[in-house]
């Protein structure tokens, strides 16, 4: 595709301080089209308690008219602050008041949307939906779009948040969309049992940030360490990862250091890994940066509790690990099977300990090779190219 409009809203807004599948995908669809990001509008309970967020104030001062929502990243690139508050209604129980509630705050964002399309002259455009079925649920029938396209990159019905009413709702913004397009084989499956037009789309590595053969620098925090590093990097998330298997693991190999690159949940805050010396947490790093830390590996690993949320996930991680030619120990899931032929899969907490030791045991140049030759053809390149095919079907 190239020269057209394309209108991105959903769950994730620019200024998210973790990866970002559609940043990377927007990125790309600007190399050729005319591209607006339109951040997830403001809603009030958020308002509310995060008042004093930098980024809440910025919400604020573009609702109130002080500050300028619409602004321009890069050629072809913008990004839109609504200038508007949105009703928070997820706490409803009634399904009929939450949709009323919810038709109304989607004609606000669709409103602030029209403001910004009319400004960048964008008369026709696709609108591509990332995962987002309460802000954006009725979008595609009040914007009109050339088409309308939804993104599926998480069973989102399984966290608390979304399955209140994702039950009903997403099958229908699924079914309301032209396309649906998703990064695992697991969830195109899913898609398809609503609208007939549904394709696995794949995913993208931004290598940028993850080039093999560069040398980084040694990060402070993991200088002096002499023996084998076992490391992740990624949001540490008791409802995606399997903590008792790493506080197994930790616990019977002394000899190892395991060091965790990520924000903390509570679970994790409070879990034994804590009371561990062979655990080093590092806490949250720029994605710039997580080469440096991920390069200091002996082994990479993705310890992922096996869930309706983690089924069907496709981990970016993964392929930064591989794209560094870093050997990789993961727990077997749907998504994972396809590097079954590159990545060691565990099928339990057993597994771990046994495949670490076959990995730092076969690792060579010429395996290190053949990861990083996998990993490059997982471009984001490559997935918008399945994309664009996608939304010529509609």
């Amino acid at each position: 595709m190239v020269n057209e409009n394309i209108v991105i809203v959903g769950q994730q807004p620019w200024d998210t301080a973790i990866g970002s599948n559609c940043k990377d995908i927007a990125l790309v669809f600007s190399k050729h089209n005319r591209v607006l990001y339109v951040n997830s509008p403001l809603d009030r309970i958020t308002s509310m308690r995060s008042r004093n967020d930098p980024g809440i104030r910025k919400r604020l001062d573009v609702i109130s008219g002080k500050s300028e929502g619409l602004i321009e990243l890069a050629p072809n690139l913008w990004n839109l602050y609504p200038d508007c508050m949105v009703e928070s209604i997820n706490w409803l129980s009634n399904k009929w008041l939450f949709d009323k509630i919810n038709q109304a705050n989607n004609r606000r964002f669709a409103d602030a949307i029209r403001k910004a399309l009319k400004r960048l002259g964008f008369d026709q455009f696709y609108l591509f939906n990332d995962n987002e079925i309460i802000k954006c649920h009725y979008l595609a029938d009040l914007l009109k779009p050339k088409r309308s396209v939804y993104y599926s990159r998480d069973y989102i019905l399984a966290t608390p948040y979304w399955k209140k009413h994702g039950a009903w709702l997403e099958p229908r913004v699924i079914a309301m969309n032209d396309v649906c397009v998703a990064n695992s084989l697991y969830l195109a499956d899913y898609c398809k049992q609503y609208n007939p037009n549904a394709h696995y789309v794949g995913q993208g590595c931004d290598f940028r940030y993850f080039s093999f053969g560069k040398t980084y620098p040694v990060p402070p925090e993991l200088q002096g360490i002499d023996t084998p590093i076992i490391g992740y990097v990624g949001a540490l998330q008791s409802i995606r990862l399997d903590v008792s298997l790493l506080e197994r693991l930790a616990s019977e190999r002394t000899d190892w250091t395991l060091v965790l690159v990520g924000p903390e949940d509570e679970v994790f805050q409070k879990s034994k890994l804590h009371e561990l010396s062979n655990v080093r947490f590092i806490g949250l790093k720029p994605l710039s940066t997580l080469a440096h830390y991920i390069s200091r590996f002996d082994v990479c690993v993705n310890p992922q509790a096996v869930n309706d949320l983690t089924i069907g996930n496709y981990p970016r991680k993964v392929d930064e690990y591989l794209a560094l030619g870093k050997p990789v120990v993961a727990t077997r899931t749907r998504a994972m099977a396809e590097f079954g032929d590159i990545v060691y899969l565990a099928d339990s907490a057993h597994d771990y300990p046994r495949l670490i030791e076959l990995a730092l045991q076969e690792d060579s140049v010429a395996v290190r090779r053949r990861r990083a030759d996998i990993a490059g053809n997982h471009t984001w390149e490559n997935s918008v190219e399945k994309i664009y095919k996608a939304m010529k079907l509609a």
